[in-house]
Order: structure tokens, then sequence, then C-alpha cells
């Protein structure tokens, strides 16, 4: 037998480098596929449902606390004056339309999808759980948390019987009875779900198919549901102007009631719109009070009232001698506690020049010790109008870019006219009749009367009764699944008439709840019977 020889040393070296490294395992990502699966178990989630849900209420929050376009765009427009640097972020960031912004959307979507998801698989196993039947009878029912037992002629037919009598539902076996009840929990938990995707659903009708938008009318004036007599008109994707009811309206009178006397002096009380309706052309007129909260519906469009304010009649004589401008104009609330409001007065037609005006009305005048005047009420107690400055020039109104009938000119133009009568030049405010002669003979200003505003919404949402009826059913249903109880009972009948009765709930944080229904149940199987435990 021949000995082996030891490889050289170098031998050895040679060969350990031609081994292969020790394979070392890696870790495999997920993959395309695997990302989508996880990010749709993700947002499917009980957790991220929640989320969402808290974040969709979190943002409708500024859609309180800012002024909305759609809703009161008197304020957005009195915001720019005040803060035009806060007002360009609000509006940058879509704030002065909360509800229709793109964040607000991306929510919506997002919840939208993962109701969905929740609701499906949670189908699912209802119908499962409704088809299941109760499980057979443990042996040892005094190790439940509720026990209980008794003698007497009691057999399963008729324990069964009379747990049927209580609603439950029943299984027999060999000497055992199993019963159980308590499903509308699960019920209220599954339609709650199905309700919110219904609200959702509902909203998302409401803006395919609906409209929204606002109008200002002036005592005396009138309105038609018609797209071009909106001042603002926000109409759903699916909106022509042939959706729109053929009504009209015209507001006969405005008032306010205010609170006269002690700390709230000056606070409205009542506004009352009086209009006359006509709900189609040619149809009679017919009288309507229109209240805050208390809206007109014509075929399911809603009128609401939303603001008001004053809007004081001038007329303008050019300096040729005719009247060039006469009727009330819309002015800007500046001090909500008095109504003193900001006037603007454009007179285009005016010869030799276009005159322009800047005015301030004060319903309770009263002159102050420094020598100016404010108003004291919001009230028409003592109306009258302070001329803050009187301009002549080209407007800009034939250049063809829209301006605010806010706004005297844009800044541009502004500079390019020419003041002809400042504040200091008209020593007091004007009166009901007065007039102020304008310098170099370019005309006359005549404050003759008084008459109020108001801001309308109007609205179609075809989406409101169902999300009315979706939210019900969300109530209901959340109420069923915190207040019913999911729980079973058992009973064995033994040897001798010895019958043993257990009971458990599968809701937790519920056992002490049960314990005095469990007492009645003990109570109904056993009645007639004897030697209670």
């Amino acid at each position: 037998m021949s000995v082996q020889e030891e490889p050289a040393k170098g031998q050895v070296k040679e060969q350990a480098e031609e081994r292969p490294e020790q394979h070392v395992p890696r870790q495999v990502g997920l993959g395309p596929v695997g990302w989508l699966r996880w990010g749709w178990r993700t947002l499917t989630s009980m957790k991220t449902a929640l989320i969402l849900l808290f974040l969709l209420a979190l943002a409708s929050v500024p859609g309180s606390l800012v002024p909305q376009r759609g809703v009161d765009p008197d304020k957005v427009a009195r915001l720019y004056e005040q803060s035009p640097t806060l007002a360009e972020w609000y509006d940058r960031f879509q704030l002065f339309e909360v509800f229709t912004s793109a964040w607000f959307a991306a929510i919506y979507l997002l919840l939208f999808m993962s109701l969905i998801g929740c609701i499906i698989p949670r189908t699912a196993t209802y119908a499962r759980e409704l088809r299941r039947k109760p499980p057979a009878a443990p042996r040892r029912l005094d190790r439940l948390p509720h026990s209980a037992s008794f003698e007497g002629d009691l057999d399963v037919e008729e324990a069964a019987r009379r747990l049927r009598r209580l609603r439950f539902r029943v299984v027999t076996g060999d000497g055992w009875v199993s019963a159980e009840k308590g499903y509308l929990r699960e019920t209220g938990n599954l339609f709650f779900h199905i309700a919110l995707l219904g609200i959702l659903l509902a909203v998302g009708f409401g803006s395919l198919f609906g409209y929204r938008g606002n109008v200002l009318v002036v005592e005396g004036d009138g309105f038609a549901n018609t797209v071009a007599a909106y001042d603002r008109f926000i109409p759903g994707s699916q909106v022509s102007a042939e959706s729109l009811e053929p009504f009209s309206f015209q507001l006969a009178d405005f008032k306010v009631a205010y609170q006269v006397t002690g700390d709230k002096r000056g606070q409205a009380l009542d506004y009352d719109a009086h209009l006359k309706v006509s709900e189609s052309p040619g149809a009679p007129a017919r009288d309507y009070d229109l209240k805050v909260n208390d809206p007109l519906e014509i075929d399911g469009t809603q009128t609401y009232l939303i603001g008001n304010g004053y809007a004081p009649v001038f007329k303008v004589t050019d300096g040729k001698g005719q009247v060039a401008f006469d009727g009330p104009v819309p002015c800007l609330i500046e001090a909500k506690a008095t109504m003193t409001s900001g006037c603007v007065v454009k007179v285009p037609d005016a010869q030799p020049s276009q005159l322009g005006f800047l005015l301030r009305f004060l319903p309770t005048s009263v002159p102050l010790t420094d020598g100016t005047y404010a108003s004291a009420f919001p009230g028409e107690v003592n109306p009258e109008v302070q001329v803050l400055g009187a301009f002549k020039g080209d407007l800009g109104l034939r250049s063809g870019r829209p301006q605010s009938v806010y706004e005297l000119a844009p800044p541009e133009v502004l500079k390019k006219l020419t003041p002809i009568v400042m504040g200091k030049d008209v020593p007091k405010p004007l009166a009901v009749g007065q007039s102020v002669e304008l310098p170099d003979g370019v005309g006359t200003l005549q404050f003759t009367g008084v008459k109020e505003w108001v801001t309308l919404q109007i609205a179609y949402d075809p989406g409101r009764v169902p999300a009315l009826i979706a939210a019900g059913t969300a109530v209901v249903a959340i109420a069923l699944s915190l207040l019913i109880r999911r729980r079973r009972v058992f009973v064995r009948i033994g040897e001798g008439g010895a019958v043993q009765v257990g009971g458990l709930t599968r809701t937790e944080g519920s056992a002490a709840g049960f314990a005095e229904e469990f007492a009645d149940i003990v109570k109904a199987l056993s009645a007639g019977e004897k030697h209670v435990r």
C-alpha cells in the first residue's frame, strides 16, 4: 500500500485561490408588483382610512375660517384691499376655493379608494359570518366568564325554543344547545363604511350635475336665473345653460333689524328680503320673505341670503349739463360694526372728460371732536357721504381689461388721472339731496338717496338629499356598531335534569354589560324549574 504524498504549500495556496467564493444570499427587492401590493394594502387599511378621514375634516377647516369666493366674494375683495400680500398667499394655496382645490380633491379621492378597499373584503367576511353556524358548546361551561346551573326537566328542544324566542340563532347537538346573536354589530360597521362611501359619491354627483353662483341685487332690481345674470357662476362639468331652472324674482324691499340699546347695540337681529318670485316665464309673481337659513327653493334650486350692504344713489351731471350717471352704487363694507362703506363711482360717459369718484358712506354720520366724521350705528339714521377724491381722465374702461367695481382704476391707470377734488376741499359730508360742484366746470355730484343691496347664493345640488340619507344611515349604523354586543350562550343538559348555562361576549370591553342580560337569559331558561345556582 502506497502512502499519498502531502501536497506542497504552493499547491495548497493555488487550490484555495481556485475555490469559488462562499455564496452570500442577497436580499431580494419587492419589485414593481410587490410595491403595488404593499401600497394597496397600506391604502386600504383601517388606519389609513381613519387618517384620511381626519385629514378631510382638517382640510375643511380653512373653508370656514377663510372667506370663499363661491360664498362671499365681497370678503375676498376686502381682504385683497386690506392685506394684499396675505391674500396672494391664500390664493396661491387655493384657500379661497378650498373645496375645489387640488389638494382637497386628492384627499377626497384617496379616501374614496381607501373606503372601497375596506368595504370589499369586509363584505366578503360579513357574508361568511352570516353563513357560519354557532360553534358547539364547550364541555366545561363553568370556566366561561358567565355561568349558572339549575335542575329541572328542561330538554334540548325546549331550551332551543326559549333561546329562539330571545332572538338567538340556535344550533343543537347531543345534549347541548349553542346560541349566538348580535350580528347587527357587524351590520352597523359595514353599513357605516358604505354610508361614508355614499356621502362621497353624493358629493361627487352633486359637483358633476350641480351648480352654484353669486349675484348682487340692489333694491328695486331683479334677477333671472341665466348664466349671464350671475356675478360669479361655478357649474359642474355636466351642467349646461339649459340645465338652469327658468325662474326670476325682484328684490322689492330689504330690511335689517338692529339692537338699539344695551351692550350689544348695533348687533343685527333679523334680515328680511322681500321678493316677488316668478317660477317660470309668464307665471304670476308671488311674495316671498327670504331670511338667513331659510332659502327660497324652486324645483331643487335654492337661493340663500348671504350678505347685505348699502347702495347710495348718485346723480352726476357732466360739464355740458348732461346727466351722465344716475343710479345706485353698491359699496364695499369697511367696518361691519358700523356699516361704514367705501364707494366708487365711475362715469365713462361724462363730457368733456371721464369722471371718477372715491366716496365713503356713513349710515349714521356723527361729527368727532377732531373735525372728522364717522358712523355711530349700522342702521340708516343719518346717512351722509364723504367725498374722498374726484378725478378726471381716461379710466381705462374701454381698454378691454376687466376691472373691479370696487376699484376706481388699476394703479398704472390711476396715476395718469388728474385729481380735481380731494377730501379737504369738501368741508363736511353730503346729506341726501345735497351736491358738490366740481371745479373748472367739469360737472356736479349729487347724493340723491339710499338703497340697500343683498348678495345671494343660488345653488342646485342633486346630491344633497342622497348625502343626507347617507349621513343618517351612518349615524344609525355607528350607533348599532357601538351599542350592540356580539354574544354567545351555551346550554348543556346532563343526567338527572342538571342544566348548565354559560355565556360570553365577543366584543372587547363589554363583559360587564352582559352580566345583567345573562341573568335574564338564565331566568328565561329556568322558568318553572328549581334550584337555580
